[in-house]
């Protein structure tokens, strides 16, 4: 799947490594190590890459990312949605996430648990999608190795 919107191309193609770790860090997310991006990213379920296109159609430089990641029946969890913040503002964050919901509904099972993790006023964006607080009656936690 390809969408040409305006001069962005999105890809439905997990970032090669190289990319991966250079938009999370560009974009302000923490960085990851290569070795991590290596066993990780094979894992992806679904994953879509946006290029900032050129006039003949190609595509150029990857700009922006997110993925699901999860067991691919039970539960889901949408990770690594980033823009470069020269590209900001140009609803590739609401293209990515509809690309990735639409790929959760599409071959999701019935029922299965998706989640996230939104930081600051991502979850206004988030919410558009149908994504909820947790809390009160749960809360997330996060733990690192």
């Amino acid at each position: 799947m390809n969408v040409n919107t305006d001069h962005y191309i999105l890809r439905a193609e997990t970032p090669s490594v190289d990319t991966y770790l250079r938009l999370r860090v560009e974009s302000g997310l923490s960085a990851r190590t290569v070795e991590a991006a290596r066993v990780g990213l094979p894992n992806t379920w679904h994953a879509v890459t946006v290029h900032a296109g050129h006039s003949d159609g190609s595509g150029g430089e990857a700009v922006a990312m997110g993925r699901v990641v999860g067991d691919g029946g039970c539960v889901f969890q949408i990770v690594d949605i980033c823009v470069l913040p020269a590209h900001q503002g140009q609803g590739l964050g609401k293209r990515i996430m509809a690309a990735l919901v639409d790929e959760l509904e599409r071959r999701a099972p019935q029922g299965a648990y998706v989640s996230l993790i939104a930081d600051g006023d991502a979850r206004f964006l988030y919410e558009t999608f149908g994504f909820r607080p947790t809390a009160p009656e749960s809360i997330g936690m996060h733990r690192r190795t």
